[in-house]
């Protein structure tokens, strides 16, 4: 019995199905991989809210139709944040217009149908399904008012997010529109720790940099500062030269005065 088929008057919008994210590892870690790469890709969009296994409820009646919770959602128009639900009469009557669905073996025919039948009717613009033990994708569009199911997949890219999916022999690739791939955590990870060692040693380098300028520019102060002790040492001998009534010599080579023996 669906947990969620019984309405409680105290608690009808209840933020947990009581039903796992995931029933496999294999299928958690797809969920994580597309959740957190989209976050990613819409960073920077404060209008678009991505959630994985949040339930959504398009209609205050529960009377009407039950929650589901899509395993990925992609909401436009919607501001990020925390949400314990997605109530879509509170969120300007907004519905995501992208979902996505991880099969795992324990998912049935008719509750990918409901699920479906759901995504059709509450608007839903783009599906994406796919099946990792079958290494299989399907892609639903809505063209003229209904989810279509499309015939070629391979190298498509999404309308709404831009990214390309790309199936291989024995798995299935998303780009950004950048052409990176969507990497797991720990890809993300050592992505980072590798950009933090590259800024590191940029950062050792200029430090370098500046040390040997530094060093440079205190060599040729101490130059000046010599330079400036000689022509006022040979001022000064001067200077004694005339008070003796010897009259120094100019030298055409360095510049300086030098006395007449």
């Amino acid at each position: 019995m669906n947990p969620l088929s019984h309405i409680d008057p105290d608690d009808p919008y209840p933020e947990s199905d009581g039903q796992p994210m995931a029933d496999n590892t294999e299928q958690y870690e797809w969920i994580v991989k597309i959740k957190e790469n989209l976050e990613i890709l819409f960073a920077d969009r404060p209008d678009v809210f991505v959630a994985g296994d949040l339930l959504w409820y398009p209609v205050p009646d529960r009377r009407i139709t039950g929650p589901v919770a899509p395993d990925v959602m992609v909401a436009f128009g919607r501001p990020k944040g925390r949400r314990g639900c997605y109530k879509q009469w509170e969120e300007a009557g907004i519905g995501p217009q992208v979902t996505f669905e991880i099969l795992s073996p324990s998912n049935s025919i008719k509750e990918m149908a409901d699920k479906r039948g759901f995504y059709d009717l509450y608007g839903v613009e783009e599906y994406y399904v796919y099946d990792p033990d079958r290494n299989r994708l399907e892609i639903w569009l809505r063209q003229s008012g209904r989810l279509e199911t499309l015939s070629h997949v391979n190298a498509w890219t999404s309308p709404r997010l831009g990214v390309r999916f790309a199936l291989q022999p024995e798995t299935l690739e998303i780009f950004y529109p950048s052409g990176q791939p969507f990497m797991s955590s720990i890809e993300l990870a050592k992505r980072a720790d590798q950009a933090l060692s590259r800024a590191e040693k940029e950062r050792a380098r200029a430090e370098q940099e500046r040390a040997r300028a530094e060093q440079a520019d205190a060599r040729a102060k101490q130059e000046r500062d010599r330079a400036e002790l000689e022509a006022a040492r040979a001022e000064r001998l001067a200077a004694q030269l005339r008070a003796l009534g010897i009259e120094p010599e100019q030298d055409q080579c360095r510049g300086t005065d030098n006395s007449k023996l």
